[in-house]
């Protein structure tokens, strides 16, 4: 499944710029790896799921962030399973309508992240960067659905927008006979990935600080992805300033405004 996954056209250039850096020079490393190609979702989860399977190989425990990941696999080993990497723009050629879908849910996960990165680094959480990195791949499930499965991506889509008091757990259910959440997880158990991104991104689990961090990050991203004029996002908004305002411990005021301010 790892060499199956798409990634966006802006990784495919940027991996092949550092791929030329780092012949030429040798002084590319798995920072700047990181930290260029970790705002897509979908090659965080391919560098994630590449690097876990050669961990049950070996019998050690997976990496929990990326930049871990490529440190543990090598500079070169990296690039050398990147040989033959595809962009989501060929994947979905014929299905314009499914590529829209598709990158509103990363543009959703990146905003989400974004979130994520600044309630952990207000907490001084220690493991902030996996923080981000579970609330960027906490929806990566219905991003693999549009790449692989565009009309049922579509109809989920389109019978939301239809009826607005629907749970999207529900349709989903309906539509995959699976919601998007539990496939997700079984789809992490199944590759090994690490347990810190498992327990990030399992709902249930909400009460964690940890957990809830991602969690609220995820919400907000989702509740305000129409603009934070909408009418969902008014309705919605109340209740999540005041659940930031009791992770980080500020006033209602206080986190409304870090939460705008976030995001501008």
């Amino acid at each position: 499944m790892n060499e199956q996954i798409p990634v966006l056209p802006g990784s495919l250039h940027e991996l092949e710029e550092l791929r030329a850096i780092e012949e030429a020079h040798g002084n590319v490393d798995p920072h700047l790896l990181s930290h260029s190609l970790g705002g897509d979702p979908l090659m965080t989860l391919k560098v994630l799921v590449r690097v876990a399977k050669d961990c049950i190989r070996r019998e050690v425990s997976p990496p929990e962030t990326m930049t871990a990941a490529i440190l543990m696999q090598g500079i070169g080993p990296f690039f050398r399973t990147m040989q033959d990497v595809h962009s989501v723009i060929t994947r979905l050629r014929d299905r314009p309508d499914a590529l829209s879908g598709l990158l509103k849910v990363i543009k959703r996960a990146r905003r989400a992240a974004h979130f994520a990165i600044s309630f952990a680094s207000h907490r001084q959480d220690e493991d902030a960067e996996a923080i981000q990195e579970a609330a960027l791949l906490h929806d990566f499930a219905e991003m693999l659905l549009w790449c692989y499965a565009p009309q049922l991506a579509l109809d989920i889509s389109q019978r939301l927008k239809e009826d607005h008091q629907a749970r999207s757990l529900d349709i989903q259910k309906e539509v995959l006979g699976v919601d998007l959440h539990t496939l997700s997880q079984a789809l992490m158990q199944a590759w090994h990935l690490p347990d810190l991104l498992i327990k990030n991104t399992d709902d249930r689990h909400a009460e964690h600080p940890q957990v809830k961090t991602v969690m609220l990050a995820v919400r907000i991203a989702r509740h305000t992805q129409y603009g934070w004029d909408d009418v969902h996002a008014q309705a919605a908004l109340p209740d999540d300033v005041n659940d930031v305002a009791q992770l980080l411990s500020l006033s209602h005021a206080a986190a409304r405004r870090k939460i705008m301010e976030i995001d501008s």
